[in-house]
């Protein structure tokens, strides 16, 4: 058997300690070997693969990695709005997991995406950013990704000038 990965780990008893007993987990224990900042997306799934809540931040916004997990795995299991909050029964089904960001980098155009490799953030001059993760089954094309990460915006990449930023991830299941 397999170590779990630790990110993972607290990711999930940060949502079992919220969902059953209202409580943050300390994060302390994941000081030591994980002591940088960055931004982190947690995403949950079912058994059948179905996205059951996602949540993150591009930057840290917390006091350091652990916390920036802890926070988004509690809000990814009670305050996605696409999704009713995760109840209980639902602890031992989902399957997590957690996104670590590299720094955006601002490229030129499509060419220089490839939606396996990079997330994307599209930013208009207006102030309407959008985000979309690498390597999600369904996303082929790096026009793939520009269309669904606009539209996930509200952006019209016919009529709205954007800048586009690509990403990398580290990605622990």
């Amino acid at each position: 058997m397999t170590e779990a990965d630790p990110l993972v780990d607290l990711a999930r008893r940060a949502i079992i300690g919220y969902v059953r007993d209202g409580r943050v987990v300390d994060a302390e224990d994941l000081h030591s070997s994980e002591p940088r900042r960055a931004g982190v997306f947690v995403s949950l799934h079912l058994p059948d693969g179905s996205l059951r809540g996602c949540i993150g931040t591009t930057e840290c916004t917390r006091g350091g990695l652990a916390e920036e997990i802890i926070g988004n795995a509690i809000c990814a299991a009670t305050r996605d709005p696409r999704f009713y909050p995760l109840t209980e029964r639902e602890l031992d089904q989902l399957d997590i997991s957690v996104d670590v960001l590299g720094p955006a980098e601002e490229v030129q155009g499509l060419q220089d995406l490839n939606p396996k490799v990079y997330g994307l953030i599209l930013e208009t001059d207006d102030g309407r950013r959008a985000l979309l993760l690498p390597d999600l089954d369904g996303v082929e094309t790096a026009e793939q990704q520009l269309q669904i990460t606009a539209r996930k915006g509200g952006i019209d990449p016919q009529r709205d000038s954007y800048r586009i930023f690509r990403f990398e991830v580290q990605r622990h299941h």
